[in-house]
């Protein structure tokens, strides 16, 4: 019976342990023109390495909208979280994450990353226009769509031209509107976070990606790439989010 004691704490050593190793579930945010399907080629390397991995369907019919269906998604999660946004989903994850106990990590993926307030479009007001200003197409309903004529080069100029016309035909149109909004709270203010910029942007003017890498403090990674390194370079992107999962500063705070 005296080892009774002793076999208890041991049982409460292995599940501390236990809990403290426990991987991330990994929670993936398509920007606009896109969804989930967009991280085709990074789910399975994280799943191959040991991650639960979910991709969000946002509606892209306004920030309020992919905001809730986001925060819904990471809500639902057991355990400790990294939420990764690219493009317009940076910004999405900057609100939805805010003020969530399981979010351990932020990575943002050549994605906006707003502050408190401040509305989309203004930062990068301050830099040069990026090539896919001028492929935008707004339809009657205020949704828009990019040229398809434009998509290659503005959006995805280092993936295969067969890939980009199955991406141009079936791009997800965003409400215009979601670039004139602003987020109540950044996540990234509280949360450990990390940056890829992709240096060879033509959608997001890379000099803006390092701006707010900068801004928020991000640990920072510079890919050679256009707007969608998850699909050019898609295990160098698994890389990054891996690093965010297993950083000291996120096992601390678990």
């Amino acid at each position: 019976m005296k080892a009774l004691p002793f076999l208890l704490l041991a049982l409460a050593s292995a599940t501390v342990v236990s809990a403290q190793t426990a991987k991330p579930t990994i929670v993936l945010v398509h920007g606009a023109f896109a969804d989930g399907s967009s991280w085709a080629r990074v789910i399975p390397i994280l799943e191959n390495d040991g991650y639960a991995v979910v991709a969000v369907q946002n509606p892209l019919t306004s920030l309020a909208d992919d905001v809730a269906t986001t925060k819904r998604v990471i809500d639902a999660q057991k355990g400790p979280v990294v939420a990764v946004g690219h493009s317009y989903g940076g910004a999405v994850i900057t609100a939805a994450a805010a003020g969530s106990a399981n979010v351990k990590a932020l990575v943002y993926v050549a994605a906006f990353a707003p502050d408190a307030g401040e509305v989309l479009e203004a930062p990068g007001k301050k830099f040069a226009p990026p090539a896919l200003s001028s492929a935008l197409v707004p339809d009657a309903a205020g949704f828009l769509y990019i040229d398809r004529a434009k998509f290659h080069d503005a959006f995805c100029k280092d993936v295969p031209t067969a890939d980009a016309r199955v991406m141009a035909a079936t791009q997800k149109p965003v409400n215009g509107s979601v670039f004139t909004a602003s987020v109540p709270g950044g996540a990234w203010k509280t949360i450990p976070s990390w940056y890829i910029v992709a240096s060879e942007d033509r959608a997001i003017n890379p000099e803006l990606e390092r701006f707010y890498a900068k801004r928020i403090g991000a640990t920072t990674t510079e890919i050679k790439s256009s707007h969608v390194p998850f699909l050019s370079h898609p295990r160098e992107v698994a890389n990054v989010i891996e690093a965010a999962a297993g950083s000291s500063k996120v096992r601390a705070t678990q």
